[in-house]
């Protein structure tokens, strides 16, 4: 167990999380509107794509850091618009998404693996969307945003469907018609560009890892790698709480400047 966690905790794959998550993070920063079939708040982006591909990768923990430092660092690019409602639900949708993913190719390390996993990270993504959006997001957002003024959400859903969205009608509308189609284009989308490159990205960290993990040794040597080891795993877990708290105290800092 200590030894996997040695693993775990490697500057290789501290790195490449970074990486991942930056990429992330810009490339969710820079979302865009459908808005001739979705309401513009329903902003379309990559960044599950390197998410997916770090899951794949490093493993479903590694993947949901990914996701959680992803958002970080769009709100400190952009900032948010929503009172951090809509960067919530990108953050539970997105862990819905990988983490179970990454749990099944985890356990089946094939193609077929690869293709059950992102099936049903699929599945749990899309189901979570819809009930979040119906119990939590929608209603949330209205009250503490439009003080409960309904026509701020239905004017831009009858531009789109028509005079037939009211309020008793909204859900089914937005659910059904909106999140659910949007959510499952993004998902289409991750799984159609990591299929091809995942394995590749894969098998040059697995190259990284052989050459930045220390060698075993035998009997006094082993015994001071190990300490050295722990040392390691202890400064570099420091540093990682460290970098978080940064990420959230600019994340803060940004918003209650902007205001």
């Amino acid at each position: 167990m200590e030894r996997k966690n040695q693993q775990f905790f490697t500057a290789t794959r501290i790195a490449v999380i970074a990486m991942f998550a930056t990429v992330a993070g810009v490339l969710y920063a820079f979302g865009f509107p459908i808005s001739v079939a979705f309401p513009s708040w329903l902003e379309l982006n990559f960044s599950d794509i390197p998410a997916l591909i770090g899951t794949f990768a490093l493993g479903p923990l590694s993947g949901g850091i990914i996701v959680f430092v992803k958002v970080l660092i769009k709100l400190i690019i952009k900032g948010t618009y929503t009172v951090f409602i809509g960067e919530f639900a990108d953050l539970i949708i997105g862990l819905a998404f990988v983490v179970p993913a990454g749990l099944i190719y985890k356990k089946y390390r094939t193609f077929k693996g690869a293709l059950a996993g992102m099936g049903v990270g699929s599945l749990c993504s899309v189901a979570l969307a819809i009930l979040a959006n119906w119990l939590v997001l929608v209603p949330y957002y209205l009250e503490v945003s439009f003080g409960g003024n309904w026509e701020i959400l239905l004017t831009p859903m009858r531009a789109l469907f028509g005079d037939g969205v009211t309020e008793q009608t909204f859900y089914t509308y937005y659910l059904w018609i909106s999140v659910l189609p949007f959510n499952l284009l993004r998902c289409l989308i991750a799984v159609v560009i990591t299929l091809p490159i995942y394995k590749r990205i894969s098998l040059l960290i697995n190259r990284m890892n052989e050459k930045f993990m220390p060698k075993e040794g035998s009997g006094e040597e082993v015994q001071n790698g190990g300490s050295a080891a722990k040392k390691r795993t202890v400064i570099i877990a420091v540093v990682c709480a460290g970098v978080v708290i940064l990420l959230v105290g600019g994340v803060l800092l940004r918003y209650f400047l902007g205001k």
